[in-house]
């Protein structure tokens, strides 16, 4: 089975930005301290995994985060080519076999959200690597499918959207009933819902951690616009409603929490998928990106009152944005057994 977020981490593994066409030039330097700062954040609780392009890259990275005062010995490496930074969707999945506790990690394919950004066959082998590091067997089911696009609850059910499982830039040979079988054979889980789409911005066509996560077996927090001439407004309560009417596998209703979003996070012209939803639940705490924007507290009070046992730790994401994905999108979890 994929255990929920909050279950405990022995790692969290980060693939390290480094290509420039991702945050559009100098950006890349300018998001550079809030990434450190994220890393310093997760190894506060847990090992800090890294992937990094090369062995000057790896250098560069042991001296930033020196300089930052982040311990050494919380940080390993993976050393290998890669393409871009988006570790929740290149990433490996790691499952835990409930009876034998045992790890293995899943090799779903990636092909850069429908062949948006190629080349992507550096980070398309990451997760081989990743296993290979930590002695994990692997399985590869064929399919191409994204850490981002699925949201579990660890009792059985998988929540997704529509707009990103059902692209025919996915798995154009599969329909809606042969995904759900990857879900349920892959995943270890019992139930599949849907949403429609995602936000505004947001390049993945759809996916759900910008728009709905899980905070325990039967709460959601789901997006909602306030502004009915937003652009985010009709996709966001379609969603809600959805949310709404649906039920878990003992047959309780989802406890659905709205969470605002920002202002519009523009870059010129383009508006970027600024979401709360796209915080990172670890041994620390629950890490959000907040924007410089008045709902910032709002969410942040929001969220402590749904995870009343962690910390909440909100954390700059205006530079990272740029890249079109925060701190869930950048990071993926590693179970502890």
């Amino acid at each position: 089975m994929f255990p929920p977020e909050w279950h405990p981490h022995r790692a969290t593994w980060l693939t390290f930005p480094h290509n420039e066409a991702s945050w559009q030039g100098d950006k890349l330097a300018k998001m550079r301290p809030q990434y450190l700062a994220f890393i310093k954040a997760i190894s506060q609780g847990e090992k800090v995994g890294i992937v990094a392009h090369n062995e000057q890259l790896k250098s560069f990275i042991t001296e930033e985060l020196d300089a930052i005062g982040v311990d050494p010995q919380q940080i390993e490496f993976v050393v290998k080519p890669t393409n871009d930074a988006w570790c929740r969707d290149h990433g490996p999945a790691f499952l835990i076999n409930p009876e034998t506790k045992q790890r293995m990690v899943v090799d779903w394919g990636h092909n850069a959200w429908g062949g948006k950004y190629p080349p992507y066959d550096d980070d398309d082998r990451t997760p081989i690597a990743i296993a290979e590091h930590l002695g994990l067997l692997t399985v590869q089911p064929g399919i191409v499918m994204e850490g981002g696009s699925v949201e579990f609850n660890g009792a059985g059910s998988l929540l997704t959207s529509r707009s990103c499982l059902l692209n025919p830039n996915r798995n154009p040979h599969l329909n809606q009933e042969q995904i759900e079988e990857y879900l349920y054979n892959y995943y270890g889980v019992d139930q599949v819902l849907w949403v429609e789409d995602g936000i505004v911005g947001d390049d993945t066509d759809g996916h759900i951690d910008d728009t709905t996560r899980f905070v325990d077996e039967d709460t959601v927090v789901a997006c909602v616009e306030s502004n009915p001439n937003d652009d985010n407004y009709t996709v966001l309560q379609t969603n809600l409603r959805l949310l709404k009417k649906m039920r878990l596998l003992n047959d309780k209703p989802l406890n659905v929490v709205e969470l605002p979003m920002p202002e519009a996070v523009m870059i010129g012209d383009f508006r970027t998928p600024g979401s709360y939803a796209n915080f990172l639940i670890c041994n620390a705490g629950v890490i959000v990106p907040v924007f410089n924007s008045s709902n910032d507290q709002v969410a942040i009070n929001i969220l402590e009152k749904v995870f009343k046992d962690q910390k909440v730790i909100p954390l700059p994401a205006t530079e990272i944005i740029w890249g079109q994905g925060s701190f869930h999108c950048l990071s993926q979890q590693e179970p502890l057994v």
